[in-house]
């Protein structure tokens, strides 16, 4: 199935997953919303999607900031008419050990994984009301089902996103016809790790991307495989992880 003139939103579309899935979409149909903070890395973005005959909007915006969610959304309305569907995929990574009390690296991920996921649910949920339909994908992690060390705050952060999106699904699939996926990745070969300022983890981290990690190209297959599914169908969580991976 393609999403033919579907309009999606995607978050954190400069890189990695975001920029794959974008890249993923496009070439089946959709009509791609870019929302990030690095205007000149969506529109090189742009320019590679056009140049393969897809479409694509750049829509500069702060995912933290509700008022800038709201203006893409907007925008994604003005030029396409509609939206079809979110992808909340803007996140961060700033492992540490809590004794080391990084509390400002805590805040930018409350902020950025969970208040950025529930901004961007607030902007575009009374469209997908009013269409009786749509698609909310939130890009949670495997950290979501497991601590690993180092994780505390950002595995609550991605528990919170699994948790929510089930919450949304009860609420939504069944009176609107909004289905909502979380999709759950174990390590992924992007730039997720830069953030990471605690030593320790750094040394921790470098054992890790020893093994064969999956692409972005990975979790976006699996994004169009949510997308692509019958409205009858709702695909809850999507675990995935390396092979490698315990």
């Amino acid at each position: 199935m393609n999403l033919e003139n579907k309009t999606i939103i995607i978050t954190g579309a400069s890189s990695g997953i975001g920029e794959s899935t974008a890249k993923k979409l496009a070439q089946n149909g959709a009509n791609v919303v870019l929302m990030a903070r690095s205007e000149d890395k969506l529109v090189s973005l742009k320019e590679a999607i056009e140049k393969e005959g897809g479409k694509a909007l750049v829509a500069t915006g702060d995912v933290t900031k509700s008022e800038d969610f709201k203006q893409v959304v907007s925008k994604a309305v003005d030029t396409y008419g509609k939206v079809d569907g979110l992808i909340n995929n803007a996140g961060l990574m700033p492992l540490s050990y809590v004794e080391k009390l990084k509390t400002d690296e805590w805040d930018k991920m409350v902020d950025v994984n969970i208040k950025g996921v529930l901004n961007g649910v607030s902007a575009v949920l009374p469209q997908l009301k009013k269409q009786n339909g749509g698609d909310i994908i939130n890009i949670s992690s495997m950290a979501a089902n497991r601590y690993f060390p180092g994780g505390a705050v950002y595995c609550a952060t991605k528990s919170a996103v699994k948790m929510f999106s089930e919450g949304l699904r009860q609420e939504l699939a069944p009176k609107y016809g909004i289905n909502v996926t979380s999709i759950e990745p174990g390590a992924v070969d992007t730039n997720l790790t830069s953030t990471i300022t605690d030593d320790d983890i750094k040394e921790e981290i470098k054992e890790m991307q020893k093994m064969t990690t999956l692409e972005s190209e990975d979790i976006a297959n699996a994004i169009y495989y949510a997308l692509s599914q019958p409205d009858r169908v709702n695909i809850n969580d999507v675990y995935i992880v390396p092979s490698e991976q315990k």
